[in-house]
């Protein structure tokens, strides 16, 4: 009897060493988690500032948070409940970098319209007799085709980075 008594003594102990054990790991695991969940947010802070000044760097961070996304999904899902969207870019976020983008061309396309119209005019009143002349033609095309240049060239980047933002915006 006495050793019947001294095994489930025995056990027992085990048993809460067990226990205890098993606790201490998965107390070790719940850490392992928020840690990562904070290096997450740690790593996104920048970008989610960067994005309020430049749309463009959606281009780069949304992809990468995809990528974390699909391998630390637990830790995703944690930081999403605790922003109440999607983390680190929610849909209103991505909608309004869009928005942004959109509305800073306009402003561009306005203020480099109004521009190169100045520059026109300038180089009209200094060459008020010689506009005829082949100079003066000259000088004019070369206003009109610096400002066309420029157009294509923002114009092009404007379409580049309009189009990934809107395929952000689509699931």
């Amino acid at each position: 009897m006495a050793i019947f008594i001294a095994a489930l003594i025995v056990a027992g102990a085990v048993g809460a060493a067990a226990a205890q054990l098993i606790a201490e790991l998965k107390r070790g695991r719940d850490e392992q988690r928020r840690s990562r969940e904070l290096s997450l947010a740690a790593l996104f802070a920048p970008a989610i500032a960067s994005v309020q000044d430049d749309p463009r760097t959606l281009l780069t961070w949304q992809p990468l948070a995809r990528a974390l996304r699909s391998r630390f999904t637990a830790e995703f899902t944690a930081l999403d409940a605790a922003s109440g969207s999607t983390f680190p870019f929610s849909k209103d976020l991505l909608a309004s970098a869009h928005a942004r983008w959109t509305t800073e061309w306009l402003t561009w396309e306005k203020a480099h319209d109004a521009t190169y119209k100045l520059k026109a005019l300038v180089a009209q009143q200094e060459l008020q007799g010689e506009a005829g002349s082949a100079v003066g033609r000259g000088k004019l095309e070369a206003i009109d085709r610096e400002k066309l240049e420029l157009y294509q060239r923002r114009y092009e980047e404007y379409v580049r980075v309009g189009k990934g933002l809107k395929g952000l915006c689509e699931p």
